[in-house]
């Protein structure tokens, strides 16, 4: 599945950028952005493109790579679910 980069989070890519989330290293990039520098709407609409089970196996993935209190918050969401 393709996205286009929203300028807001992804400032560092060239604009018209589109991001495959079928790559997990993409798709990495992608959750650990919207989770460092987005905001709630932005979460919901990362569940509704990639769904929990994704999210859940790159927040694995990525969550060494996050600031203390979001790898805190999200890892005690997923543990109580």
């Amino acid at each position: 599945m393709k996205v286009s980069a929203d300028k807001r989070l992804f400032w560092f890519l060239k604009d018209n950028t589109e991001l495959d989330l079928d790559s997990p290293a993409i798709l990495d990039m992608y959750v650990q952005q919207v989770l460092m520098y987005g905001k709630a709407q932005d979460i919901k609409s990362l569940f509704k493109k990639i769904g929990f089970v994704k999210f859940k196996q790159s927040f694995e993935r990525i969550k060494p790579f996050l600031s203390e209190e979001v790898r805190r918050f999200w890892g005690d969401f997923l543990g109580n679910t």
